[in-house]
């Protein structure tokens, strides 16, 4: 979070606005047909520099997950979330035993040679009940048995 943004634009401010609005955690892709509605002229590459910046400067976050599109969330205050591992949709997790004041997940690793914590990110996967409904549940290897 330490790039600072020379200015809030336009393009900036709608962008923001429109992230805020979903919970959905979207796209670039997404995101972009979301502004448009406002801003019909504006780039998918504006969208995708102005996500990035914004992003750099903590004002949303990136969430980088392992082998799927870059999502983005308007949402920075600490939680977890959880990913449909058929269809990548995401969701915000509402409830986690063990939080801590700020809501964070309350694990402390036991050592971590000499390493300063500065933030943890929790992944919960599992199946939405969209793609558990048709049929794409837990398949043997992903249940263990």
């Amino acid at each position: 979070m330490g790039t600072t943004m020379s200015r809030m634009t336009t393009q900036r401010k709608v962008i923001l606005e429109e992230l805020r609005k979903v919970r959905s955690h979207p796209t670039a892709e997404e995101v972009y047909r979301m502004v448009r509605t406002k801003l019909p002229r504006i780039s998918l590459g504006t969208v995708y520099r102005n996500l990035e910046t914004m992003s750099e400067a903590g004002l949303i976050k990136r969430l980088d997950m392992a082998g799927n599109q870059r999502r983005y969330d308007g949402d920075c205050t600490p939680h977890v979330h959880v990913r449909c591992t058929r269809c990548g949709k995401m969701a915000d997790s509402e409830s986690i035993a063990g939080t801590g004041p700020g809501g964070e997940a309350d694990i402390v690793p036991a050592e971590v040679e000499g390493f300063r914590i500065t933030a943890v990110k929790i992944l919960y996967e599992g199946v939405c009940p969209v793609c558990w409904r048709r049929g794409e549940g837990a398949r043997q290897d992903e249940t263990g048995a």
